[in-house]
């Protein structure tokens, strides 16, 4: 997939702080996943799903790169907080995700995959809007949370678009898995189907 699918610059350059960026995106697999039940065509579900996917896989891969170092270094439980959220990734999401991204609508277990996805992903959601990015955002000053969104944001455009749960969690190692990874999925990107710009914009 082309970088015509990331948002404009506009929708995210008044986003200042780490927390701000990911909650946006939070809400942007929301509105997929509700894309996604509500598609009443099979070739729309497989559009919204491939989205869901591509920004699900890569908010996940620039978390773990980026923010989970980050709690580690400046929370003081942030050890604690980011082995927990690496293995809800690992174990709940990244599985569940690798199984629905080669599901077809008309498999009887598209809906109930994208449902359990969905019902993991908004509870790992709701922790981590509750407790840990408050917690990270207590622990450092503005600048550095601005400079943690930039990183994030950068991060999202060299990662893996697909979910790879035998892929390592953490950098160098992650990186460096990443960037082996990331020319396979973008190519296989240009054969799969996208919303394009009228459907999303249409979607919100």
């Amino acid at each position: 997939m082309t970088e015509q699918h990331n948002q404009p610059a506009t929708a995210t350059d008044a986003i200042d702080r780490v927390s701000d960026r990911i909650k946006h995106d939070h809400r942007e697999l929301e509105q997929y996943y509700n894309n996604i039940k509500s598609a009443n065509r099979d070739d729309d579900k497989v559009k919204w799903q491939n989205m869901f996917v591509w920004e699900l896989a890569r908010h996940s891969i620039a978390e773990e790169i980026v923010v989970y170092p980050a709690f580690e270094k400046h929370v003081s439980n942030g050890q604690k907080m980011a082995e927990k959220d690496r293995a809800e990734h690992q174990q709940q999401v990244k599985e569940k995700l690798y199984e629905f991204q080669q599901m077809s609508p008309s498999d009887a277990n598209f809906d109930p995959a994208i449902d359990s996805l969905w019902e993991t992903l908004s509870q790992h959601i709701t922790e981590e809007e509750r407790d840990d990015l408050p917690e990270l955002e207590k622990a450092i000053d503005s600048d550095m949370s601005g400079s943690l969104a930039r990183s994030f944001h950068r991060t999202k455009h060299f990662v893996p678009t697909r979910s790879h749960p035998s892929a390592p969690d953490r950098p160098p190692f992650e990186t460096a898995a990443g960037l082996l990874t990331t020319p396979l999925d973008k190519l296989m990107d240009m054969f799969r189907k996208f919303p394009d710009d009228s459907e999303k914009g249409s979607s919100k």
